[in-house]
């Protein structure tokens, strides 16, 4: 069950809101509970036994590691909290992947190769799994007790608004939530006007620059020519923030809805002006996560420069790793770990004087060459397509621009620029300058607001019209 399709938007948000609100306060976190689950369980029957061991595994070492006698036995703790959840995500996530790789091996050796048995990927393990690390650390790190309600740690992991996609929320944040919140009108009216905001963003761009994106992606190299090479990776730039910024802003909404507040997960990154102030722009949730539970411990920035450089790249290769089982992911994640050594050796101070527009240019590339391995089927793939957009694919015309752009696609397109550069918050600057001027009950204050929920109701009704015509699909982070 997704976010933008029907039986969601019209039947188990509708249903889940007036359940909530109509029973006691009690029995509140129960309800979404068993929400969580039957919205996990919508597509993943048989996977929701493993988000349930989840739950109880590490209920249980958050009890041991909080009733350890010393910190040695907690520690113990820890390590069989971590062989536990990365072994859950070991063996579903990249089974296949380290028998293949194997199997190469073995095979370029002539050597009887391994029988790799095919496991399903339970959606969002990545992203459950990682919420139940940061638990089990916190607790051990005595940032905060262990939680001796079971209901409460299972709504923390489960909660549907995140559960799929992110943002990856730490416990410590969420935990005097889950005991008490209070949902005013205001907080509800924004939580519904983010949640169609995000909708706007999946429906409207990201899915009509996914069509492009997809097909051409799908077309043989060496029949691209440089134009449509760039036409597909630019689409596909965009698809990827503005399906995954849509999702956040979608679960953010949804939250607020249910009285929870969510950390922002997205800052316009595609206005960075260099790849470290992308990293702290993308992803937000997953960057600080990697920072505060990996590149921290292994001492960050506070060892030798060579050192910092080795904690970099093994960070990146991670974070590339935990995007998807292929190469091809490691290799976009090691090519950002480099980028981020470039910059921390030197190459920051000079980026630092050239100008603004150049710096953003630079960051820009950089971002568009990586995503070409993020998004090709393969590494040679990926390689390929560079080629092809350096004008050495060998192109006959076969497929040519002109085959893929139209009318809708421009508008998506145009859109998604100026939707995911530094214009947005400009404007919305200039907007609460407007409004302090004019007063909150001021002329210009009401028209402001009176145009933007026109503007949202005609995103709503247009998503729906094209909902109800099926032309949804799945969001790019579910199979992460």
């Amino acid at each position: 069950m997704v976010f933008s399709s029907p039986v969601f938007l019209f039947a188990f948000l509708p249903a889940v809101l007036a359940l909530y609100f109509g029973c006691p306060r009690a029995w509140r976190n129960g309800l979404l509970l068993l929400a969580s689950l039957l919205f996990y369980a919508w597509g993943e029957q048989e996977m929701v036994v493993i988000m349930l061991a989840s739950i109880a595994g590490n209920y249980l070492f958050g009890l041991g590691i909080d009733g350890a006698a010393s910190r040695t036995v907690a520690r113990r703790w820890v390590a069989v909290a971590a062989v536990f959840n990365l072994g859950l995500l070991i063996v579903f996530k990249y089974t296949g992947f380290i028998g293949d790789s194997l199997n190469r091996g073995l095979g370029a050796l002539d050597l009887p190769l391994l029988d790799v048995p095919h496991i399903l990927l339970p959606i969002g393990i990545s992203f459950f799994t990682f919420h139940a690390l940061s638990y089990v650390i916190d607790v051990y790190r005595r940032v905060v007790p262990a939680q001796r309600n079971p209901l409460r740690l299972a709504l923390y992991i489960a909660l549907f608004p995140q559960l799929i996609a992110g943002p990856i929320l730490r416990y410590h944040d969420l935990a005097p939530q889950l005991g008490r919140r209070t949902i005013t009108r205001a907080g509800f009216a924004g939580g519904v006007r983010r949640f169609i905001v995000g909708l706007g963003k999946k429906v409207l761009i990201a899915n009509t620059v996914a069509e492009v994106a997809d097909a051409v992606f799908g077309l043989p190299v060496a029949d691209i020519t440089p134009g449509l090479a760039w036409l597909g990776i630019g689409c596909y730039t965009l698809q990827i923030y503005f399906d995954f910024s849509g999702y956040s802003d979608m679960a953010i909404g949804l939250g607020a809805m249910f009285g929870f507040h969510f950390a922002e997960n997205f800052d316009h990154p595609y206005a960075s002006r260099s790849i470290t102030e992308f990293w702290r722009r993308w992803h937000i949730s997953l960057s600080t996560w990697f920072r505060d539970y990996l590149y921290v411990p292994l001492g960050g920035n506070r060892v030798s420069p060579r050192r910092t450089y080795l904690n970099l790249v093994i960070v990146f290769f991670l974070c590339g790793l935990w995007h998807g089982a292929s190469w091809s992911f490691v290799v976009w994640g090691l090519f950002h770990g480099a980028l981020l050594v470039f910059e921390r050796a030197g190459g920051r101070r000079a980026l630092d004087a050239l100008p603004s527009a150049l710096r953003r240019a630079y960051a820009l590339l950089a971002v568009l060459v990586g995503w070409v391995f993020f998004r090709a089927e393969t590494l040679p793939g990926a390689l390929q397509y560079l080629g092809a957009m350096a004008g050495l694919g060998g192109a006959g015309g076969i497929h040519a621009f002109d085959h893929y752009w139209n009318r809708a696609v421009a508008l998506a397109f145009i859109a998604g620029v100026l939707g995911s550069g530094p214009l947005v918050p400009w404007l919305a600057r200039g907007l609460a300058r407007l409004r302090e001027r004019a007063g909150a009950a001021g002329a210009c204050a009401g028209i402001v607001d009176g145009l933007t929920q026109v503007a949202l109701l005609a995103v709503l009704v247009v998503c729906a019209v094209w909902l109800a015509a099926g032309t949804h699909n799945p969001f790019i982070y579910f199979r992460f």
